[in-house]
């Protein structure tokens, strides 16, 4: 009799958690479990900004999957997904490779949410991805070495302009903060000719985060240089920069866009209905009408009490990943499958090196000690899919 077949696509926080813990608990011949990724190595989704500003080698946020993976009970297949096939139970891959499978667990991912600004795509930067991280560092630095090689100094070439202020953006805009000194030594530039503006379309930054919270960090990032053009969104990206609703155009050479997401497009194109791009799982997490296709992470879609969506954060697809394994064991071994319960166990964030603000606990915490929660919090995810050596190797930095 043929083993039951575990697809999982993806191995962000959802996905890779699902596979950990699947390993764990299932025996060799219980299960034929295959996780599926673009790359040989998850990244550390909330540590992308960091390498993208520079304070810290992208080699922190990587994690290579063969060093938490047991090749004795998980495949692993490193290609792109091009398609997926619910009704057939199927997944085809960009190598012409096809899957079949008994259950899914859907984690690819997200896809940028541009909001129909117009020259987006095609004209700012995105902190998404290890390379994209790479790519916003390395073209920070070519734009800064350029403005002392031209007789007529090019002010934009000193301004960064980084649309969103929610946590990624927030937390970018702190690391910016701490490397910009180090950069202005390196390149013989005075840290006054640069303008590091965040502009922001919700009335406040951090939109839903505690207002003194809020306070806090804007305060302490106005300290430091960060101009906040709040309540304002931009209309367009140009190669020039941006402009901004009411007319205001900075000139900027580079622009990072960190406003939002929606659901991986492929979720759309397999007919499965959808919110932009995330799909309204059940209590499950399974996606409406199918009884074996499971959505995590940042393309599923969970209301809490007060019908609000909550925010794709690495905290719910960790928690999804952790109840999927556990609910598809019992499920194999003929037990029932119970309801998902997100249970929110805090906020932190970083606002750069050496301070943060958060909830954890049920108190507020602000400065040194938000930011050594901030850290722990972060030790935590590598001791959770690579034990205590996966986490005392990343704590080094």
């Amino acid at each position: 009799m043929a083993l039951p077949k575990i697809l999982v696509l993806g191995a962000g926080y959802g996905g890779l958690m699902t596979t950990v813990g699947l390993q764990k608990e299932l025996n060799q011949q219980e299960a034929e479990v295959t996780l599926v990724n673009l790359n040989s190595y998850h990244h550390v989704t909330t540590k992308l900004h960091e390498p993208a500003a520079g304070t810290l080698p992208s080699e922190y946020a990587k994690v290579d999957i063969d060093s938490v993976l047991d090749r004795n009970k998980v495949r692993f297949i490193q290609d792109k997904v091009t398609q997926v096939d619910p009704d057939k139970k199927e997944v085809q891959l960009d190598g012409g490779e096809t899957l079949s499978y008994d259950y899914l667990v859907f984690g690819l991912g997200s896809a940028p949410e541009t909001f129909g600004i117009k020259g987006l795509l095609d004209h700012a930067y995105f902190i998404r991805n290890l390379n994209g991280a790479r790519l916003i560092r390395e073209h920070m630095e070519k734009a800064f070495a350029e403005y002392n090689t031209l007789e007529e100094k090019r002010d934009d070439l000193l301004t960064i302009v980084i649309g969103g202020a929610g946590f990624t953006g927030i937390e970018y805009v702190g690391e910016l903060v701490d490397r910009l000194p180090e950069l202005c030594r390196e390149f013989d530039i005075p840290r006054e000719k640069v303008r590091l503006v965040n502009v922001e379309a919700a009335p406040t930054v951090l939109p839903g985060f505690d207002k003194e919270l809020v306070d806090y960090a804007v305060k302490y990032l106005e300290e430091r240089g960060v101009e906040f053009r709040i309540s304002t969104p931009i209309e367009e990206c140009t190669p020039e920069g941006v402009i901004l609703k009411g007319g205001e155009k900075i000139d900027a050479a580079t622009v990072v866009w960190t406003g939002g997401v929606r659901g991986n497009p492929l979720l759309e194109e397999a007919g499965i209905e959808t919110a932009r791009g995330r799909v309204k799982v059940d209590e499950y997490l399974r996606a409406p009408g199918y009884e074996d296709f499971f959505v995590v992470g940042d393309s599923s879609l969970i209301f809490n009490e007060e019908e609000r969506p909550y925010p794709p954060t690495a905290q719910m697809a960790t928690q999804q990943g952790q109840y999927l394994s556990k609910n598809l064991v019992a499920k194999l071994r003929g037990g029932s499958m119970q309801p998902f319960s997100f249970d929110l166990k805090g906020t932190l964030a970083s606002l750069g090196r050496g301070s943060a603000i958060g909830i954890a606990f049920g108190k507020k915490f602000f400065g040194g000690k938000a930011s050594f929660l901030k850290r722990v919090n972060d030790w935590r995810w590598f001791y959770l899919i690579g034990g205590l050596s996966l986490m005392f190797k990343k704590a080094k930095f």
